[in-house]
């Protein structure tokens, strides 16, 4: 039994997550440090984590749609290899040095933030009319590679996303947004099949979390189609930071001090 206090804060860091998720990435940051701390293993606290990321993103492509930014077919395409991939990424989530994939991400995302810095017009602008109408073999492994690391542990993968639509495929950041929530959607759904499979899923407390960030996902896409790509990219490099702070161990340094 948890105390009464831990129900609303599992909503409230839904929420703040589903935001993040819906208009960057790393919401996963919030709620599985949340899972653990409500007493789950991590490997049950990463494949519980999926139950909330499958319904804010399902909730995200509702509201991309109805704002008309929403590229579906390509959306599809960019999928499949994820789709591959997230479900290698399961299956080898348990067996992998977490600590050490945590210090990579954070140095990959080091890199992406000052490319986001000396580069913010191609994140600003992209092509209006960006669309996927098939698969070279660079973008197949591109979204392979995503998709191992979103089945592995999903922090991040919507800033990894972001970079390929946006550097790769020339979208601009917000219809890159409802794409990316398209392809989570997807492989997500596959992933955490994986997991149920190997009873590693509390739907209890999944379904609690996401409560909370199904409100984030619909208050986060009205924000991103009324305030542009602009603020999109100001979150998305906070985000950044936060994160390389978080997975470089920065903020344990600072503490040492």
């Amino acid at each position: 039994m948890l105390s009464w206090y831990v129900y609303p804060l599992a909503v409230l860091a839904g929420f703040a997550a589903g935001f993040i998720n819906t208009l960057a990435g790393s919401g996963s940051l919030i709620t599985l440090p949340l899972l653990i701390f409500m007493g789950l293993p991590a490997n049950v606290a990463n494949g519980t984590n999926r139950v909330g990321v499958l319904l804010q993103t399902a909730a995200g492509v509702e509201g991309f749609r109805r704002q008309g930014v929403l590229r579906v077919r390509s959306a599809l395409w960019l999928a499949l290899p994820a789709v591959l991939g997230s479900i290698l990424g399961a299956r080898i989530a348990v067996n992998l040095d977490e600590r050490t994939m945590e210090r990579v991400i954070g140095v990959i995302m080091l890199i992406m933030l000052v490319v986001i810095l000396v580069r913010p017009q191609q994140w600003l602008e992209g092509h209006p009319g960006a669309r996927i109408e098939g698969l070279d073999w660079k973008q197949f492994i591109l979204f392979f590679a995503i998709g191992v690391y979103g089945g592995f542990i999903q922090a991040g993968v919507g800033i990894f996303l972001l970079a390929g639509l946006v550097l790769g495929s020339g979208f601009d950041l917000v219809r890159a947004n409802g794409v990316k929530n398209l392809i989570v959607f997807i492989f997500t759904f596959f992933a955490l099949a994986v997991f149920v499979l190997n009873g590693q899923v509390v739907w209890s407390l999944g379904l609690i979390v996401s409560v909370g960030q199904v409100a984030g996902v619909w208050f986060g896409a009205h924000f991103a189609v009324e305030k542009g790509a602009v603020w999109v990219r100001r979150l998305l490099i906070a985000v950044i930071v936060v994160s390389i702070v978080r997975l470089l161990g920065v903020s344990e340094w600072i503490v040492r001090l």
